[in-house]
Parts: structure tokens; C-alpha cells; sequence
């Protein structure tokens, strides 16, 4: 078993190689007679008020591309336990991404006992029925806080859902939720283009094409660096996704 920390995934491209061309297709190119299970490699991302262009991005998109890998990112302590306890104890090698806006942010209870949340599965926060919101990480305390805007202002229930894994994505959770709802907001800090809500959009589109009642709306950073001075202006907030979450039930009448 090993558990490395990269100080941030910023840096973490410097590795690809090995963790791209080795660690990812160990597995595959053995004929499943090995496996690189029991490497889990942590790795500090996002945005955390003052990090700039180097220590602020989110990189999962980017590791998502490469089969092999499972790409995990936790939205709190009680949920990042759990997910690490199953990465450490996967066969595969797992990239842990930890939002460092929430190392000191996020306070909540953490059961003491041995848990594990599965890799691959998404986690419904709250019901809905009106429009499906899917997020991962730090931005599920923002999307919390647009649905409650959502529901006081416009008396509209959001489904709230926590991918939780990146890679592989619970499409079946979203899936559901979606022809339930018939609309579908997807928010993320990474740049929007080739970001991996665009993956999520394409499936869903593929998937519910005659449920969707109206475009699916992706909420995401900009495609520039990360900015330090502008970067309230940067990050998908709340306001940004609540205008998404009416837009899409004012294009649904």
C-alpha cells in the first residue's frame, strides 16, 4: 500500500508519464496478472481565495481521460474519510483530489468507526423534482446554498447530487434524476471547455434525449488562467448557478 501527497495538483503534471504510461495501464499491460491497487495518490486542488494561476486549478478533467485511473474528490471530512478508506483498499490506482478551500472551511461530525463509500457512485443529497443539480467537491457547499436560494425566491426543488467519483461517473444516478426532472444544471471550477461536465452533458443528452425539456446548463470557471484579483469573478457562485437553475424551468414553459 501507498499513499503519496502531491503538495498540489498543480504540480502533479510533471508526473504524467509515470502516472499516465505506468501506473494507469499497469494492470492492462500485465493481462490482469498484477494491478498498481493500494496506490492512492492525494492531491490538494481548486480554488482557495488567494492561490493564483498556480495554485488554484482543478485537474481532473485531464485525468479523466485516461482509463485505468479512478479520479475521486470528496465535498466534506465526513464523506472524504469514507472515499479514502475505499481508495486505499482499491485494486486500482486512485487519484484523491481534496478541495483545499475546505481544509479550513468544512466542519461536520466524522464517525470514528471503520466506513467505506463505494467508488463509482453518486450520492443524492437532496430530493427534487423540478431540475437536476450535479456538482463534485468544494462546489457542492455552493450549489447547496443556490438551491435553498432556489427554493425560497422561486419555490423551485432541486435535486442536489454528489458525483463523489469523477472517474468512473455514476451516470445511472444522473441519468434517473434527469428523466425525472427533465432538466439538468452541471457546475464545476475548471474551465468550462473540455471540462468534465461537458462528458456528463453529452451522455445525458444521449440518454434522456426525450425527457430534456429544456438545454442543459453547464455553470463552470472561464477558459483563461486562474485569477488571482478577478477571482470572485471566476468562480461558478451561487448567484451564477441559481441564474442557471431558472433559466432552464423558464426555457422548460
Amino acid at each position: 500500500m501507498l499513499i503519496e501527497n502531491c503538495s498540489r495538483s498543480d504540480y502533479i503534471f510533471p508526473a504524467f508519464d509515470q502516472i499516465v504510461n505506468e501506473m494507469a495501464k499497469f494492470r492492462y499491460r500485465s493481462g490482469n496478472q498484477w494491478n498498481a491497487g493500494g496506490v492512492t495518490l492525494r492531491s490538494p486542488c481548486g480554488a482557495v481565495g488567494h492561490g493564483g494561476h498556480y495554485h488554484s486549478q482543478s485537474p481532473e478533467a485531464y485525468l479523466a481521460h485516461t482509463p485505468g485511473l479512478v479520479v475521486v474528490m470528496p465535498r466534506g471530512p465526513a464523506a472524504g474519510k469514507g472515499l479514502l478508506l475505499s481508495a486505499i483498499r482499491s485494486k486500482d490506482p486512485v487519484i484523491f483530489l481534496e478541495p483545499k478551500a475546505l481544509y479550513r472551511a468544512s466542519v461536520e461530525e466524522v464517525p470514528v468507526g471503520d466506513y467505506e463509500i463505494p467508488l463509482g457512485k453518486a450520492e443524492i443529497l437532496r430530493q427534487g423534482n423540478a431540475v437536476t443539480v450535479v456538482g463534485w467537491g468544494a462546489q457542492l457547499r455552493i450549489l447547496e446554498r443556490a438551491c435553498d436560494m432556489a427554493k425560497e425566491q422561486h419555490g423551485i426543488d432541486c435535486e442536489l447530487i454528489d458525483l463523489q467519483t469523477i472517474l468512473p461517473w455514476d451516470f445511472e444516478t444522473v441519468d434517473a434524476s434527469v428523466k425525472k426532472t427533465g432538466k439538468l444544471v452541471i457546475s464545476h471550477e475548471a474551465p468550462v471547455t473540455c471540462g468534465f461536465g461537458a462528458e456528463i452533458a453529452a451522455t445525458i443528452q444521449q440518454r434522456c434525449f426525450w425527457q430534456l425539456e429544456a438545454p442543459i446548463q453547464r455553470v463552470c470557471g472561464y477558459d483563461t488562467p486562474f485569477p488571482l484579483v478577478y477571482e470572485k469573478y471566476y468562480i461558478p457562485n451561487e448567484l451564477k448557478n441559481l441564474d442557471a437553475i431558472v433559466s432552464v424551468m423558464q426555457s422548460a414553459k
